[in-house]
């Protein structure tokens, strides 16, 4: 193991030297595998501070692409004074770019609807059953897909646009390491341009042309 790997896991985990040096060598030097081993063992201060109540924070608004998306934007962290603080304000704005730029539809899995899950599951399920894979693997083809399906869509599971070395969730628990508050990403909004008015007009199209008899 090298300083840059303990150094990483300090600063995402605020744990001891010696506690990440045994972390990373209790995980074949993998850091994200030493970050879950800390928070299992209770060494993680981040994991510590994930439960304390968020209530201050701030709203920012985004604007990219020349005024064609808006991100509307709600963090929260547990202080007023953490939330005037110019590196919460710049994680605030980096979070708000990343969704203008990734659109993601939910801040987590968990707040992805049920229904939604299981109908991208019976998508997935067909789709190995057209491509023949084995009956002893298709579950797990099926599980890694559906895990895909929700990096692709949960703020916290995207590759951050700045640095895809690392997730919007592993962002946040450097961030909380670093400013010794918990941080929540609570809402957020964004807006495209146009979106839905083509729909919206064939809609109105088909309902006049009902009333019309044409």
């Amino acid at each position: 193991m090298g300083m840059a790997e303990i150094k990483e896991l300090r600063a995402r985990t605020g744990a001891g030297i010696l506690d990440c040096k045994k972390a990373l060598a209790a995980n074949e030097n993998n850091i994200d595998a030493s970050v879950d081993w800390l928070r299992a063992k209770g060494i993680s201060k981040a994991a510590k501070k994930s439960s304390r109540a968020a209530t201050e924070g701030s709203v920012m608004s985004y604007i990219h692409a020349g005024g064609k998306i808006g991100v509307l934007l709600e963090v929260n962290c547990e202080t007023d004074f953490v939330a005037k603080n110019d590196s919460f304000q710049d994680l605030v704005r980096d979070i708000a770019m990343h969704i203008a730029a990734a659109g993601p539809d939910y801040v987590s899995r968990e707040e992805v609807p049920a229904d939604v899950v299981a109908k991208e599951k019976a998508v997935q399920i067909a789709r190995v059953v057209e491509e023949g894979k084995p009956e002893h693997i298709a579950e797990r083809i099926v599980e890694g897909r559906i895990g895909k399906f929700f990096s692709d869509i949960c703020l916290l599971e995207q590759k951050f646009v700045k640095d895809d070395s690392k997730t919007v969730e592993q962002l946040l628990t450097d961030q909380v390491a670093r400013i010794g508050e918990n941080i929540k990403v609570r809402r957020f909004s964004r807006f495209v341009l146009g979106e839905g008015l083509e729909k919206k007009a064939d809609n109105f199209a088909e309902e006049v042309a009902g009333m019309t008899g044409t």
